[in-house]
């Protein structure tokens, strides 16, 4: 019986170091994920934005939805 416990402890060590190994590995696999992701979505920002094209955009919506329209709310009185 003593010989299935320390089996069973072997079991359990090698599964806890599995577990930490595999985390270490994932963890590196989702920073590394995380920061490629990252410099894209900089990419994209300054690409799109980059050398003031921003002053060169056009609002397919301007004008034609204001916040205010003087005629639907006009003071009655």
């Amino acid at each position: 019986m003593t010989s299935f416990w320390l089996f069973l402890s072997k079991v359990f060590k090698w599964t806890f170091g599995f577990f930490e190994t595999f985390g270490n590995v994932l963890n590196w696999i989702l920073f590394t994920v995380c920061c490629v992701m990252f410099i894209y979505w900089c990419y994209v920002l300054v690409v799109g934005l980059g050398g003031n094209k921003d002053k060169d955009y056009f609002s397919p919506t301007e004008g034609k939805n204001p916040y205010y329209d003087p005629e639907i709310y006009k003071k009655e009185g």
